[in-house]
């Protein structure tokens, strides 16, 4: 049997396009909604997101790509996001990084099944170098010993996924 993919449709992509009055306008927020659902950005929802909007594909790809928060794989259960600005390396981030790939066993920026690391530019607390960012919560001072204390009580939180 052939399916077209204009015909695949993500329903939960429809009803949150649908509870923004399928406005093109709402397409960053609806786009976090689909986010937050899935996890992530996937096909099937963005196709619906254009299909519904009455906009084009690349125009919902475009904007999905743009932004660096937007996912369009899987994420891994946790992610660990690192600051890589001038100030966070000036006090270790990159000697932070290159410990938390090894310790973990994923590169920067390529994801991962549990944890995953990401590279993020400035979180604002340059004082306090080198900064993380885990579920919101932002850390000062990490080493690679308190990046890993910080993973794990994150994901006794989550019920361990990671």
């Amino acid at each position: 049997m052939v399916t077209l993919l204009n015909t695949i449709e993500d329903q939960a992509a429809r009803r949150i396009c649908a509870d923004y009055g399928d406005a093109p306008d709402a397409l960053l927020e609806i786009l976090h909604g689909v986010q937050h659902l899935h996890g992530y950005l996937p096909e099937t929802a963005l196709r619906t997101v254009a299909h519904t909007l009455n906009i084009t594909r690349a125009d919902v790809h475009g904007v999905a790509t743009f932004y660096h928060d937007f996912k369009l794989k899987k994420q891994a259960a946790q992610t660990l996001k690192i600051c890589r600005a001038e100030a966070c390396q000036a006090v270790g981030a990159n000697e932070l990084i290159a410990a938390a790939e090894k310790a973990f066993k994923v590169k920067i920026d390529e994801g991962g099944l549990t944890v995953g690391l990401e590279a993020m530019y400035c979180l604002g607390n340059c004082a306090l170098g080198p900064a993380v960012l885990v579920d919101d919560r932002l850390y000062g001072r990490v080493d690679i010993e308190k990046l890993k204390s910080i993973s794990a009580k994150h994901a006794k939180k989550a019920g361990g996924r990671s």
